[in-house]
């Protein structure tokens, strides 16, 4: 019976360990304010996808545009919408995403 939980205990920490790699599938709440205009892959658009891009790079641009520091058409409101801790949990994610 050890054995049993043991083994069981193992195969749900590899299967946790293979998730954590993949990513999250679940995305952060606020995600869905990105994707109605950032691609869900590379895609040559004039809005950036932000798929597998870093997490800094993320977090300084929406930094920018929350403060004003960038100019933009919707995405200083967008910004301000989202706290720091809330940019944080949707720039890790989408830099986990491939």
């Amino acid at each position: 019976m050890r054995a049993l939980r043991v083994g069981l205990c193992m195969i749900a920490m590899m299967a946790a360990s293979l998730s954590a790699l993949a990513g999250s599938p679940e995305p952060p709440p606020g995600a869905s304010s990105c994707s109605g205009c950032h691609a869900a892959r590379r895609a040559d658009t004039a809005v950036p996808p932000l798929v597998g891009r870093p997490a800094a790079d993320i977090i300084a641009q929406m930094q920018a545009f929350k403060s004003g520091q960038k100019p933009a058409t919707v995405m200083d409101r967008i910004a301000k919408g989202f706290t720091d801790a809330e940019i944080q949990d949707l720039a890790n994610w989408y830099a986990q995403q491939k």
